[in-house]
């Protein structure tokens, strides 16, 4: 087989490729077997139709397709791996030439991984900000286990106040018409959180048990009902019960209560420090995140849209299967929302975009920095998913390897020196707070 290939213009090559006559004829030899055992002939029982009847009858350009379906696939394989070409996308194939004793002539198409120009990349300023915990970060991080801790209790002859659980029917009218959707009985609704239309739960403020309002809210216009979108609305509304939150002391019973400490001061120690370790992550993913950023940013690189698209295809399918865990499936979240599979794939055209350039400069940089995962910290990996599954290793490597994962996992491992590596030549600023 000869392959050669050209430019022709930024990230698309035309390869040229030609399979000797001889590869033609094994080629089309698998295509009668295949064909002949479904065809029947008079006089011959299926699959044992002779080769020259067969052609005789039918001609032997009708195997030309299954021939070409054999042989197209493993010789474009053959091709960009000896030319070490990275396709991005579907090649455009073009059959010159193809028959019974001659040689097979076709071109591809192909969008290639683009060429990265890079940029500095080594000393890249960052900001690093402070891990110190403050009575204020310890106090607020009480207050939201006080609050979670908190017991609903029934109040009488009170007014319904924000923070307040309130439990009513409500029945909605656009036009003096009840519209789907619009109706519930014993709905628990908190007011002050925000989960109804704009201006509904505060008109509930101030309703005692028992009473009845009507509620007048308009529809935004960004509602996902199509129908309901700048609609004015009445909400017939009865309030049953009012709930209100009683907050727990803030003493050592509550620390015994919600932890394994016996004092409420060992267990403000030991939130100032979990919070400190989470600060302390949470300021390295920045500092990870902004060098990524500032290095690619530096480099030149055009990105195919074949690349984009195959990255948001990646994102919505991992949104499907985050959705899936909450317990809502797409179609669920469509009604939901008013969107569809062309408008939240639309939204992630421009996260795709940065996430594709992030990635093909973090490779570049890893090649010109001879950066690779060793096999020793690829085992290293494996262990801890041994680990964490319950398997043995020899285990998790089979598994990676029948799918196709551990290569996967490997590039995984690199990109993470990579990034490491950046933040290891980065230039860090002073501490603020």
């Amino acid at each position: 087989m000869k392959a050669s290939w050209e430019k022709i213009e930024k990230n698309r090559i035309k390869l040229t490729v030609e399979v000797d006559a001889e590869q033609v004829a094994v080629a089309l030899d698998k295509a009668f077997k295949k064909v002949a055992a479904k065809v029947a002939v008079p006089g011959f029982r299926k699959g044992k139709v002779p080769r020259a009847i067969f052609e005789a009858k039918f001609g032997v350009e009708s195997l030309y397709q299954d021939a070409l379906d054999i042989i197209l696939p493993e010789a474009y394989v053959q091709a960009i791996e000896e030319n070490d070409i990275t396709p991005v996308d579907r090649p455009e194939v073009d059959v010159q030439q193809f028959a019974k004793g001659q040689a097979l002539q076709f071109t591809a198409v192909v969008t290639v991984k683009p060429e990265v120009q890079l940029g500095e990349y080594k000393g890249i300023e960052v900001e690093e900000k402070s891990n110190e915990v403050t009575e204020e970060d310890i106090a607020a991080e009480l207050q939201r286990l006080q609050q979670r801790h908190a017991e609903l209790i029934v109040v009488e002859d009170s007014a319904a106040e924000n923070g307040d659980t309130v439990v009513i029917d409500f029945d909605g009218y656009v036009d003096d018409v009840a519209f789907e959707g619009g109706k519930a009985e014993k709905y628990s609704l908190e007011l002050g959180s925000g989960s109804f239309i704009p201006g509904f739960e505060e008109q509930l403020v101030g309703l005692k048990a028992g009473e009845e309002k009507d509620v007048n809210v308009t529809f935004p216009e960004d509602y996902h009902a199509e129908e309901l979108k700048g609609k004015a609305a009445v909400f017939k509304v009865k309030l049953h019960d009012i709930k209100r939150k009683n907050l727990p002391e803030l003493d050592d019973e509550f620390a015994k209560d919600v932890s394994e400490f016996d004092t409420l001061d060992e267990f403000k120690q030991d939130i100032e420090k979990r919070l400190k370790d989470r600060k302390t992550k949470a300021n390295q993913s920045e500092i990870e995140s902004a060098v990524v950023e500032k290095a690619a940013e530096a480099a030149e690189v055009e990105i195919p849209d074949a690349m984009v698209l195959t990255e948001v295809d990646q994102m919505y399918n991992d949104f499907a299967n985050r959705l899936q865990m909450q317990g809502m499936d797409l179609k669920m979240y469509f009604q939901f929302t008013g969107q569809t599979e062309e408008i939240v794939k639309e939204q992630m055209k421009t996260d795709a975009a940065k996430r594709v350039r992030n990635n093909l400069v973090l490779e570049a940089i890893g090649k010109a920095e001879n950066i690779e995962a060793t096999e020793e910290e690829l085992t290293q990996e494996l262990e801890k998913m041994a680990t964490q599954y319950s398997r043995t290793l020899d285990e998790i490597r089979t598994i990676l390897s029948a799918n196709g994962s551990l290569d996967s996992l490997k590039s995984e491992l690199t990109v993470k020196k990579t990034v490491d590596f950046l933040v290891q030549h980065s230039k860090q600023g002073a501490s603020v707070a």
